[in-house]
């Protein structure tokens, strides 16, 4: 159970919220706890929501921002991200279990996505710091500036949902998935 109270039902959420919860309800047929448990704070949840929606309509794959987002679950320890978007990865990104498997340790069998995938987990662990030859790397596999730019926004959005996960204890409403201790 959540260290802060999750609301039920889109009508439980703070009324600012409730027009965000039902979008999210529109696109995804129902309303994940992480989305009600934002909630509780309309500016947060209009936050997230907005650079989430800024950011997919930038020029990254859906599979290369599942990818980002499982890594991120990973080294963040975030089992709630792990199973929303291995759920996620597999029904809306295609993403098969060797594919998964390979994000969460924090590459990819595609070479070009590898570069993304290891780009965002280096990101993760130096805080930021990831010095010129990392960002020469990635570009040299294919992606431009904007596209950079994008997997450090992806990065930072995960971050902030595995930060409210792990801090907040959101209940899992995905098949569970553990994390892999390092």
């Amino acid at each position: 159970m959540s260290h802060i109270p999750t609301p039920a039902t889109i009508d439980d959420a703070p009324e600012a919220s409730r027009p965000i919860l039902e979008s999210v309800q529109k696109q995804l047929g129902r309303v994940p706890n992480i989305f009600r448990l934002v909630s509780n704070s309309p500016a947060a949840l209009s936050g997230w929501t907005a650079f989430q929606g800024a950011l997919g309509k930038g020029t990254l794959p859906h599979a290369t921002r599942e990818r980002i987002a499982l890594v991120m679950a990973e080294v963040n320890g975030c089992e709630y991200c792990l199973s929303a978007h291995t759920f996620t990865g597999g029904k809306f990104a295609k993403l098969d279990e060797s594919e998964i498997a390979a994000n969460r340790r924090g590459s990819s069998n595609d070479a070009r996505a590898a570069a993304a995938v290891e780009f965002a987990k280096a990101l993760a662990v130096a805080r930021g710091t990831v010095g010129p030859r990392a960002i020469e790397t990635v570009r040299a596999a294919g992606y431009s500036d904007a596209e950079i730019l994008e997997i450090i926004g992806h990065v930072a959005l995960n971050t902030f949902t595995n930060y409210v996960n792990e801090a907040l204890d959101t209940e899992i409403d995905f098949p569970r998935i553990d994390h892999v201790a390092a």
